[in-house]
């Protein structure tokens, strides 16, 4: 009963020590984990909280982020 319990709090999201671009790699795909989590988490509920709308635009932000890594690192 106790992991029934837990599926029913919001998963944690922790506002990273940063900017975006002075995260590691590392540290950027954890915090997009998390994102995707909470995300998912959220957009289940009915009406969707508007905590909602904030994590997708840092979920937007993290993603533009690794794209631009990622054409550097191609260019």
């Amino acid at each position: 009963m106790l992991s029934a319990a837990a599926s029913d709090q919001a998963p944690p999201v922790d506002k990273p020590k940063h900017p975006l671009p002075a995260l590691t790699t590392y540290e950027l795909r954890d915090y997009r984990r998390q994102l995707e989590n909470a995300i998912a988490f959220f957009g289940q509920q009915a009406p969707v909280p508007a905590v909602w709308g904030d994590l997708q635009a840092a979920f937007d932000a993290v993603i533009a982020e690794q794209e631009s890594r990622d054409r550097l690192t191609r260019a």
